[in-house]
């Protein structure tokens, strides 16, 4: 099991909808996922709006 940037094992992210490259709810990858799926974190929606005012829309790719 892979392990977060604390050291300590990945928990589920997600399970509705099922996310992840290998649909597992987690951030789990492998060398075949070219788009790397690999950040999975939870945003208020003042960070989501700064982001969104910077330039990065993140607010079509959050599950809420």
């Amino acid at each position: 099991m892979s392990n977060n940037v604390f050291g300590e094992p990945i928990i589920s992210c997600s399970q509705t909808p099922l996310t992840g490259y290998f649909r597992d709810g987690c951030c789990n990858t492998d060398e075949t996922d070219l788009g790397l799926h690999t950040i999975c974190i939870v945003a208020t929606e003042d960070f989501l709006q700064f982001s969104y005012e910077a330039g990065n829309d993140l607010i079509k790719h959050a599950y809420r």
